[in-house]
């Protein structure tokens, strides 16, 4: 599939139909607060759904019930072996260049100031995280899993939030679209997909093509549960690449609402980390990753850690090294990780387990116009040639 400016512009039109109507009816019917209730108590798939939930959310739930007919299920078990192999780089990528990057669309940016919850990142960071932990679970898509029902109540997250700008006439659509619209909805999709494999990459961590190939599919999985448009996504790393380089190009750029909230993330890493002598490191590893025009935009310090941080691709090549070599140590490292990602996603959310809710209003002061073999190592896909 090939992008253009146009065929851009065309997504940002469109939101999520089906979400959409059903969270359009809740707030019709006053039934946003008793939805929010029960669905407290359905966080497995397969589950009996309790009484007195209402029929319009009852019909959505079983609509969305079920993962797409297409899913490949080898390259969906491929995608969880090449988590369990990288999870904490993965977590890495995703905490440190992933969610920045989120900031760097001033759009996007403002868009997730409009959430109370978006003023503790700690629980959207834990949400992100204990969503991607469920998403790569053995039985993801069977009953008794966490994530259908993550993604059901993401999709009407996103849903209530078009919902509230519409209704309030807070947002100009003629200018920027439809909020969360099917652009940033697929280029959420490559942020947490293919700039994860380019974070991972920039880290000098070891990727057959096969297992990042699998990465790439699991998360096209992820948005079709998520209501991305499947017609327009990309399927292959070619088109991935130049759908996000397009996208970036388009919109990331400096705002004040992206500095602000990458501050609030950068001070929730380093609350996490032990003391105060390598709170530097923060900053400079996403300095690292996202590149010192990025991360100039967003605000992000400069610290003596920046030059030292350069090393830390050198060392974890030489992890990935030993790796390769001895199963032993593959395994002592996967579990290492395994603890790590456990150890940080149990600090952000203190024990708890995160509940995705429909918000009933905004912010007030929103105002805009087995591992799988390591054999043909991965390399990113090249940039892509800017479209007319």
């Amino acid at each position: 599939m090939t992008y253009t400016t146009a065929s851009m512009n065309a997504l940002r039109t469109s939101g999520d139909e089906l979400a959409d109507a059903t969270v359009a009816t809740l707030f019709e019917r006053g039934q946003v607060g008793t939805f929010n209730t029960l669905m407290r108590y359905v966080s497995t798939a397969g589950a009996p759904l309790p009484d007195g939930l209402p029929d319009v959310a009852r019909e959505y739930l079983h609509a969305t019930g079920a993962p797409p007919a297409w899913v490949d299920w080898g390259e969906m078990e491929k995608a969880r072996l090449f988590f369990i192999d990288n999870n904490v780089h993965i977590s890495t990528a995703l905490s440190f260049a992933a969610m920045p990057a989120c900031y760097l669309v001033p759009h996007v940016a403002r868009l997730l100031a409009t959430t109370h919850a978006l003023d503790y990142p700690s629980k959207r960071m834990a949400e992100t995280g204990q969503f991607t932990v469920h998403l790569m679970q053995p039985g993801a898509f069977e009953a008794g899993s966490a994530f259908i029902p993550a993604a059901q109540k993401v999709r009407l997250l996103h849903a209530s939030i078009r919902h509230h700008l519409a209704r309030d006439d807070r947002w100009d659509t003629d200018s920027l679209g439809v909020p969360i619209c099917q652009e940033d909805l697929i280029g959420g999709q490559m942020f947490f997909s293919l700039l994860v494999l380019d974070s991972l990459h920039r880290l000098n961590i070891h990727m057959s093509a096969e297992g990042a190939q699998a990465y790439l599919y699991a998360w096209r999985v992820v948005g079709a549960m998520l209501g991305v448009d499947q017609s327009q996504v990309p399927t292959d790393m070619a088109s991935a690449r130049q759908f996000l380089d397009l996208y970036m190009l388009r919109h990331m750029g400096p705002s004040e609402d992206g500095a602000r909230l990458t501050r609030q993330l950068t001070s929730l890493y380093e609350e996490i980390v032990p003391g105060t002598f390598f709170d530097p490191l923060v900053s400079a590893l996403i300095r690292h990753l996202i590149g010192d025009t990025c991360a100039d935009w967003l605000d992000v310090a400069r610290t003596p850690w920046d030059t030292a941080v350069k090393a830390v691709p050198h060392l974890l090549g030489a992890l990935e090294s030993i790796e390769d070599r001895s199963p032993f140590a593959a395994w002592a490292l996967d579990r290492l990780g395994h603890l790590t990602t456990v150890f940080e996603l149990s600090s952000l959310t203190r024990g708890r387990v995160m509940h995705y809710a429909i918000p009933e209003h905004l912010k007030k002061d929103y105002g805009i116009s087995a591992t799988v073999p390591r054999t043909r190592r991965w390399t990113p896909p090249p940039p892509a040639a800017v479209p007319n």
